[in-house]
């Protein structure tokens, strides 16, 4: 496996990263001992990039997270690096019920963290989203008393735009962004990456495959479980589901002349983008991580890429990523 350094101040990285949500939350029922057996699996395949959200599964993620590493051997357990989104309220249901940066709130979710995940400090801690009641530089002055004391050794960011990646950046020195980037959300090109890469900030990229619809694998009778929230997810409804899967198409024909899977070609076109990317890929099982690893073996060259821009272009899919309410929270969409 192959490393990348993370932004210009950052640690070094796998070059695939691993996103840890789906095996608590968001995608209806879950397998646990498939899920720890996946994360052992990428550790074995030299993966050390561990992504989770406090809020995954109201904590249940992190649980699973100590767990996989606790039972893992010692030599990958030590390599693993964990970054994890704080701020993010849920009911008991699971419903969110808003956000909370304030300084006092990063220090008392690191503190339960540390604690689920049992561990003595977190790698990159980032605020899940833009709090609107708390100034950027409150929360990143917060995060960085953190790294003072050692809890904390980065600080990262999510889903913010260029202007709050400046103000943060001017408070502390922030190692990556994650955000969506794919084939087909590709928003992040306009303003935020030219201001990433000016600053030296590099891209942790989640949604690489559009939470499974440009896989390949997504049919269009599919019938999704009522806690799976894409049932919810403009990009899968209706007509923008037929639309989009007809890029899914268009992509395949590209993917089989190359001898790859769609969910390949598509996670080798964001890799593709730079070095300061690391695609995290959001494998629940086994299957699903040995194909998404395949695309490390996948080249594009200046014909494959161009082909694959006739067949996705940016701006080609129908519908948002996210229902409106959620669409509201994202500074990187503004």
């Amino acid at each position: 496996m192959r490393t990348l350094k993370l932004g210009s101040s950052g640690p070094e990285v796998s070059e695939v990263g691993l996103g840890c949500m789906g095996m608590s939350s968001m995608y209806g029922d879950t397998d646990r001992d498939e899920s720890i057996a996946t994360i052992h699996a990428a550790l074995e395949a030299g993966v050390t990039l561990l992504d989770t959200g406090d809020f995954y599964g109201q904590g249940h993620n992190e649980l699973l997270i100590n767990e996989a590493l606790r039972t893992a051997p010692a030599a990958r357990r030590e390599q693993a690096l964990i970054s994890v989104k704080f701020g993010g309220q849920r009911d008991p249901a699971g419903a969110f019920v808003g956000y909370d940066a304030s300084p006092a709130a990063v220090k008392n979710f690191a503190a339960y963290s540390l604690q689920r995940l049992g561990v003595d400090h977190i790698d990159v801690y980032r605020p899940a989203r833009l709090d609107p009641k708390v100034p950027v530089e409150e929360t990143v002055g917060a995060i960085a008393e953190l790294v003072e004391a050692g809890f904390v050794r980065y600080i990262g960011l999510s889903e913010v735009g260029a202007e709050t990646i400046r103000r943060a950046a001017a408070t502390a020195p922030i190692v990556d962004l994650q955000i969506e980037y794919s084939l087909i959300s590709r928003s992040v090109e306009e303003a935020i990456l030219p201001t990433t890469r000016e600053l030296g900030i590099g891209i942790t990229a989640y949604g690489v495959l559009s939470r499974g619809l440009i896989s390949g694998h997504f049919t269009r009778d599919r019938k999704l479980d009522a806690r799976d929230f894409r049932a919810r997810v403009p990009r899968f409804q209706g007509e923008n589901l037929r639309h989009n899967l007809g890029l899914v198409e268009a992509l395949r024909k590209i993917a089989e002349q190359k001898g790859v899977t769609v969910a390949q070609i598509a996670i080798a076109w964001v890799a593709s983008r730079g070095d300061d990317i690391v695609p995290l890929v959001g494998a629940r099982r086994r299957d699903r991580l040995t194909e998404a690893l395949g695309a490390r073996d996948v080249t594009l060259d200046d014909f494959d890429l161009a082909a694959i821009e006739r067949a996705v272009p940016a701006g080609a899919a129908a519908g948002d990523r996210y229902q409106p309410s959620e669409m509201a929270h994202l500074d990187s969409e503004r």
